[in-house]
């Protein structure tokens, strides 16, 4: 990596820790709290006591941005968990069987990857109901073919090395090589598959939210706030700009820091 895609990835990786930190410290940095309403205030512009504006409740904007990015981490983390947990576990069993078990499987994920996402999140959260953890199921659940393909690429690649041979030969266990020897040497595609996909569930939760099938009012929700600020984007602009620019932001830091080759799958 060059001096400069370096720089630019500590960076970035400083800006994802900024997000967690705000996220994390959310009632400190804003304590008059997400959905405390003052209608006198109603639509008020950037300005002190309020840096960014109210909305239409006269709800603080900063303070709902903030608590946004705290509800929105903990969709991804969950979301990416679930996938991580689900995907790896088949992609691993998938890789290291081999034969008919592996064809079954991954022919399984290709047919979930050939829906859209969309249509996906749309049946499960219509299946289960609108909600923030609903939504975090539906976006787990379509990351779970992608993590199967990047645990089944590892183990492929690591399997037929000769020290997993020799531990074949020496008696050790599928269970025993898994976590001693296969499961170390394949952390590297899994972490940088973590960094990519939590922007991948931050943007899909954006996009169930702002469809109003994620996190309900009167939840902080970066998507939601984005819908509901196109009434007034002629008055107040900045109850649109401001969540759709923290998710660019949140979005690119969390993907940059974690650029490496994924290799192919």
């Amino acid at each position: 990596m060059s001096r400069g895609g370096a720089l630019v990835q500590r960076l970035a990786f400083a800006v994802m820790l900024l997000v967690v930190v705000v996220a994390v410290a959310a009632p400190l940095i804003a304590p008059q709290g997400p959905v405390a309403q003052n209608l006198e205030a109603a639509l008020r512009p950037p300005g002190p006591g309020h840096w960014l504006g109210t909305d239409q409740y006269g709800r603080d904007e900063l303070a709902r941005i903030v608590f946004g990015a705290r509800l929105t981490l903990e969709i991804a983390f969950t979301a990416v968990a679930f996938g991580l947990l689900v995907g790896g576990a088949l992609g691993f069993w998938a890789g290291m069987a081999g034969g008919w078990v592996d064809a079954v499987a991954m022919r399984l994920m290709d047919i979930v990857l050939a829906f859209p996402y969309l249509l996906i999140a749309i049946a499960v959260v219509t299946a289960l109901g609108p909600g923030s953890w609903h939504a975090a199921f539906a976006i787990g659940a379509y990351l779970v073919p992608a993590a199967a393909r990047v645990a089944r690429s590892a183990a492929l690649e690591w399997k037929e090395r000769d020290f997993i041979e020799a531990a074949y030969a020496l008696g050790s266990g599928r269970w025993r090589i898994f976590r001693r020897h296969l499961l170390p040497n394949a952390l590297s595609p899994l972490v940088t598959f973590t960094g990519v996909s939590l922007g991948r569930a931050i943007i899909f939760d954006a996009a169930l939210s702002f469809l109003g099938l994620g996190a309900q009012p009167p939840q902080p929700s970066w998507g939601d706030m984005i819908n509901a600020g196109r009434d007034y984007l002629l008055v107040t602009p900045v109850l649109t700009l401001a969540p759709g620019v923290a998710i660019i932001i949140t979005v690119a830091a969390f993907n940059l820091a974690s650029q490496r080759r994924l290799g192919r799958l």
